[in-house]
């Protein structure tokens, strides 16, 4: 009997993931990447001894990572060697308050009570609330393939509307736990993750500020592109094939199936059935004919992007923590200049890491490696945003930022260079409007009302990846690509 074939476009997590699945169980399986290298949006370069990852920067969700990785016949801490970030973030605020988020206790019983008397109290119950969510939401969301409306609509899920709070905004959920607004925006910035402001975020999503602090924020030695790496080995070794530096630039249809795809050059490659892993609005756009979705799918709300921008220094800021986040007070003002009018707030939040405080290799000697993230609005449909402008005043905003922690001198130690805008996420990832995670993860656009990750027409059509059930991040992924690996090997 002949080996079915499978051709999945795109090398990102998912798609790394669903190739090994499906080469697990016997079927002949192909990888086509425009790109040089596996990874995709979780992407690393390299330059003059400096290491960079251009995607994540550190490992959440740990537990969901080894179920994922046990999945595929191993687990994590044989192929990752990891240490513990803890604390996991310093914020710090507009008036130079500071706190340090960490699974201490007793030390984040003394920060809290002094920004806010009585907060230590509210932040233990955010947290058991927070456990509740994430457990639930594991449970009945992120590992469940929703087929069929029933999936979803039943009695068993209908206690969910209560227990999980979807329909209770997150940052105004805030106030039945703290008063201070450093300490809302403490326990909501995570919902940037999801390319969310935490004005529109379900208050579900509690799930990320305690599976940080109760499960940890991890960093693999080497970054973590090593993560890709060790997928795409685990691909190899179960027989997946790659092809790099292709792009695909057709999927061949009949009326209600797939035959495979055709690459540049009008090459034909047969299979028996696809996988796309790219940018699923991407994939209708422009690798299928024409039909209704993609006007549905324009219709949708996207997350919100960044401007990135990573440095060689030829000196070490020993004094940078690996992850700082700067919180700006008018934290709802920068949500609105974000997610409204899809620009560069004034006085924006933002992120800095230092990979080289967690693993030396990733600077030379005696100099350091910094990368900087401003979440800035997504791409506009009539294309009047000056993103070079922008582009110039984040990086100012960053050296103003470190200046008020001591660190004033950078601009003159940077050796090079190397930026991101949305313009770079959609030419060099396909992303659409450049939006770094994809459709956005609003109520109406979660869990079966999350687009499917089967095609409704070509029924050997399927879909894996951050605009597609469960939803954007390196773990969700690994989980999408096996809940699409199973689903093929129930139909196929």
């Amino acid at each position: 009997m002949k080996t079915k074939s499978v051709i999945v476009i795109g090398a990102g997590i998912g798609g790394i993931t669903a190739a090994t699945h499906l080469a697990k169980r016997g079927l002949h399986v192909t990888v086509v990447e425009k790109n040089s290298r596996p990874g995709g949006r979780c992407d690393r370069f390299r330059r003059d001894g400096h290491h960079f990852d251009t995607g994540p920067t550190l490992l959440v969700m740990p537990l969901l990572y080894e179920a994922e990785f046990r999945a595929l016949g191993t687990t994590m801490r044989e192929r990752l060697d990891l240490q513990r970030v803890d604390p996991t973030y310093h914020l710090v605020f507009d008036n130079g308050s500071q706190l340090a988020l960490t699974s201490d206790m007793k030390s984040m019983q003394e920060q809290l009570e002094a920004i806010q008397p009585g907060s230590f109290q509210g932040f233990l119950r955010y947290l058991q609330e927070g456990g509740v969510h994430y457990q639930l939401g594991m449970d009945k969301l992120v590992n469940r393939d929703f087929r069929k409306a029933t999936d979803f609509f039943n009695l068993e899920n209908a206690s969910m509307l209560f227990r999980l709070k979807p329909l209770v905004n997150h940052y105004r959920n805030m106030s039945a736990y703290f008063d201070d607004p450093r300490l809302k925006a403490a326990f909501t910035f995570q919902d940037v993750y999801m390319g969310l402001s935490p004005f529109d975020a379900p208050a579900t999503f509690s799930l990320m500020p305690y599976t940080e602090l109760a499960h940890g924020v991890w960093y693999p030695k080497g970054g973590m592109y090593t993560i890709v790496e060790t997928l795409a080995d685990m691909a190899r070794e179960a027989g997946v094939e790659f092809v790099f530096d292709k792009t695909v630039e057709q999927i061949n249809v009949n009326s209600s199936h797939t035959r495979g795809v055709i690459i540049e050059n009008g090459e034909r490659l047969d299979a028996d059935a696809v996988v796309a892993n790219a940018d699923l609005p991407y994939v209708y756009q422009k690798l299928l004919p024409q039909d209704g979705m993609v006007k549905s799918l324009s219709r949708k709300e996207y997350s919100c992007s960044v401007i990135s921008f990573f440095w060689g220094l030829d000196k070490v800021y020993e004094s940078l923590a690996p992850h700082t986040l700067f919180l700006a007070d008018d934290y709802r003002e920068n949500f609105k200049s974000i997610i409204r009018d899809l620009g560069l707030p004034g006085n924006p939040s933002l992120y800095v890491h230092a990979p080289a405080r967690l693993d030396k290799s990733m600077a030379p000697q005696g100099q350091d490696t910094l990368i900087g993230i401003v979440p800035v609005g997504h791409l506009s449909e009539n294309g009047d945003q000056d993103w070079a402008a922008m582009r110039d005043e984040a990086r100012e905003h960053v050296f103003r930022r470190l200046r008020t922690v001591g660190i004033d001198d950078l601009e003159s130690h940077i050796k090079f260079e190397v930026n991101f805008t949305p313009l770079s996420w959609r030419k060099r990832y396909n992303l659409v409007k450049g939006s770094t995670h994809g459709l956005s993860h609003t109520l109406t656009q979660l869990a079966y009302f999350r687009p499917s990750n089967r095609h409704p027409r070509y029924n050997n059509l399927y879909f894996v990846g951050a605009s597609t059930h469960p939803g954007t991040g390196m773990p969700t992924a690994m989980v999408s690509g096996r809940l699409v690996a199973e689903r093929m090997m129930d139909e196929l």
